[in-house]
C-alpha cells in the first residue's frame, strides 16, 4: 500500500481528452516527510510514519520536537502511519504526489462536515407520518414510537433518533486520479471527498 497526507483545497471541473467534463476535487498532496520506520522487530508491526503541514514550535511538545529532529524535520501538524507500506523511503526523505499516476484508482479518507444537532428527517431520511390536516398537530417530522411500554420497556441500542450529525470518519473508494500537478503538489481526484475546504485527508492505494 502507498499513501500520502493532503489538504482539501476545493472543487472544480475539467475537460478530459475525450471531451467529457469531469467534476474534480483539488487536493494539496504532500510533500510528506518520513519521520519513522517501524518494523516487526522493534515495534511488532511494519509501518511508515509520515508527517505533513508546518506547526509552530512553541505549540509543539518537546518530545515531539525531538522526534521530528531525528528525521531532520521541523515540527509538523499531522502525523499518520501507513501499515504494510510499499513506498521505499528512508527516514528524512520526502514523499510527493508523484507516487500516483493519472488514471489510477485511489481511496480517500476524511472527516465529514459537522451538521450539529439534527432531527430524524435530515439525519436518517425519515419521510414523516400522517397528513397536515384532520387535527394533526406539529407531528409530521416526529420520529414516532421508539419502543413498547410493556416490552421491552426500554429503547433498543441503535434506535434511529435525533442527535449530532456529521464529523464522521469516512472512506471513499475507487476514486480516479484525473490529473497531477507536481510543481504545485496538486492532485485532481474525480468526484467529491469528505470534509470542508482546508480539512486533512489521506489518499491511499
Amino acid at each position: 500500500m502507498k499513501g500520502i497526507i493532503g489538504k482539501k483545497i476545493g472543487m472544480t471541473s475539467i475537460f478530459e481528452a475525450n471531451g467529457k467534463q469531469t467534476a474534480c476535487t483539488i487536493i494539496e498532496a504532500g510533500p510528506c516527510v518520513v519521520t519513522q520506520k517501524k518494523t516487526v522487530v522493534t515495534d511488532g508491526y511494519d509501518a511508515l510514519q509520515i508527517a505533513f503541514g508546518e506547526a509552530k514550535e512553541k505549540n509543539t511538545p518537546k518530545a515531539l520536537i525531538n522526534h521530528f529532529a531525528k528525521s531532520g524535520s521541523t515540527p509538523k501538524s499531522v502525523v499518520k502511519e501507513l501499515r504494510n507500506c510499499s513506498i521505499d523511503k528512508q527516514v528524512g526523505e520526502n514523499i510527493t504526489c508523484e507516487i500516483f499516476t493519472e488514471g489510477e484508482k485511489v481511496s480517500v479518507i476524511g472527516t465529514t462536515k459537522g451538521k450539529g444537532f439534527q432531527g430524524v428527517v435530515r439525519r436518517h431520511g425519515f419521510s414523516g407520518v400522517g397528513e397536515a390536516t384532520h387535527g394533526q398537530h406539529d407531528r409530521s417530522r416526529a420520529p414516532g414510537s421508539v419502543g413498547g411500554s410493556s416490552y421491552p420497556s426500554r429503547v433498543f441500542k441503535g434506535m434511529r433518533m435525533a442527535g449530532r450529525m456529521g464529523t464522521d470518519r469516512v472512506k471513499i473508494k475507487a476514486l480516479r486520479v484525473v490529473k497531477i500537478f507536481p510543481e504545485q503538489n496538486y492532485v485532481l481526484i474525480s468526484g467529491s471527498v469528505p470534509g470542508h475546504n482546508g480539512s486533512i485527508v489521506l489518499i491511499q492505494n
